[in-house]
């Protein structure tokens, strides 16, 4: 591992991962090997194994009652794309928020020019959404609700459970991108009201890229179409897609190798516990926010408060471009951080930083108050240097 860097960009891509997932992946590779579901040899069948695994770890993390209803994906780029696809329809109504990356808005605008509306409700500076806002754009034909469970850009963690509670008395369905805080933050899809929950693996679970899920709740599968149809190793005597979970949305030899280090990467969550990855995850971001706040020409956007927000922090220094902060921050003292719009445009023009973007440092379980302080230290030597440019 590159010690000698400060890698404050976990909202990307965590990293370093545990020594677990890097062990599992490999031990598939060099003792396993097979393709699951589509040979009886032993092989085949231990890749099996790892496969369903992950699905009862994932089920366990997120309360589901059936492992079969979370369809594993590239990422939840994909799993979105299969809520948005599959199951809205020409004429349907759609609201979302202003807060939303371009994994939940771009398939929701390739809709609207197919004649879905879709309404997209205000948040406040901080990025937060009122859900009273949410019931006052329901419409007679509003069929779901597309929500982030937090802001990749701001970290605010909008209030899910209180807008699920609404989705179910409107009889609407809720997806959920839970990009962000899927490990990091407690989710339960049964208590939150949680229809479609999207998921990546390579963030806040501490899986490889490549991975991540989809959740349906159970009967909700019948009515969205598969956007990829083709070989599932069940049902091989008929051309036509199986219907049942989670084979319906699963077309293709799976990404085994990330599958198996995706399942390593959740029972480390699991065995931390999220509670502790959270509170370990709030100090770092109270230290730093605490550290910063009066530095000259810091500006600090979304909650200073740590509660209900995830550890991505975005800043900008006062006349200077974020690209050159964050060129730097990495050039000149070892800080990974990550500059610009991160792919949510919608996102910067609800905290007025549109188009420039801010430098968004990210923390994860494996960073430290020493790595903190040392950023912190930075940023007040840059902050200096600025009056010299």
């Amino acid at each position: 591992m590159n010690r000698d860097v400060i890698y404050f960009d976990n909202a990307a891509t965590s990293w370093p991962k545990p020594p677990q997932t890097i062990a599992a992946m490999q031990n598939y590779m060099q003792n396993i090997g097979g393709s699951p579901g589509r040979s009886g040899h032993r092989l085949s069948i231990e890749a099996a194994r790892i496969v369903f695994d992950a699905r009862e770890k994932l089920a366990q993390l997120f309360n589901v009652p059936d492992p079969l209803q979370i369809v594993l994906t590239r990422n939840a780029t994909e799993g979105l794309n299969i809520a948005v696809f599959g199951f809205l329809k020409p004429g349907d109504h759609v609201i979302t928020s202003g807060m939303e990356h371009n994994s939940v808005m771009r398939p929701l605008r390739a809709m609207e020019a197919r004649g879905v509306g879709i309404t997209v409700v205000p948040c406040d500076s901080d990025g937060l959404i009122d859900p009273g806002d949410v019931v006052k754009a329901i419409r007679k034909n509003t069929k779901a609700i597309f929500i982030t469970n937090a802001s990749n850009v701001t970290g605010t963690v909008m209030p899910v459970s209180d807008i699920g509670r609404l989705a179910r008395e409107h009889g609407l369905v809720l997806c959920v991108d839970a990009a962000q805080t899927a490990g990091c933050f407690p989710i339960d899809v049964a208590e939150m009201n949680i229809d479609l929950l999207a998921f990546t693996g390579h963030k806040a679970l501490f899986g490889p890229s490549g991975t991540g899920g989809l959740y349906i709740r159970e009967g909700l599968e019948k009515g969205i179409e598969p956007i990829c149809v083709g070989g599932t190793g069940s049902r091989s005597e008929v051309e036509t897609q199986p219907d049942f979970m989670p084979d319906r949305f699963e077309a293709g030899t799976p990404n085994t190798v990330g599958i198996a280090g995706l399942r390593a990467g959740v029972e480390f969550v699991l065995a931390q516990g999220v509670a502790q990855i959270k509170s370990r995850e709030e100090k770092l971001v109270r230290m730093f926010i605490e550290g910063v706040s009066d530095l000259p020409g810091i500006i600090l956007y979304g909650r200073k408060s740590v509660d209900r927000r995830t550890p991505a922090v975005s800043f900008n220094i006062d006349g200077m471009d974020p690209a050159a902060v964050a060129l730097e921050l990495d050039e000149q003292f070892g800080v990974m951080s990550r500059s610009g719009l991160h792919c949510a445009p919608a996102a910067h023009k609800t905290i007025g930083t549109y188009p420039m973007g801010t430098v968004r440092f990210s923390f994860s379980f494996f960073n430290t108050e020493e790595q903190i302080i040392k950023s912190i230290e930075a940023l007040k030597q840059i902050g200096k240097g600025r009056k010299n440019r």
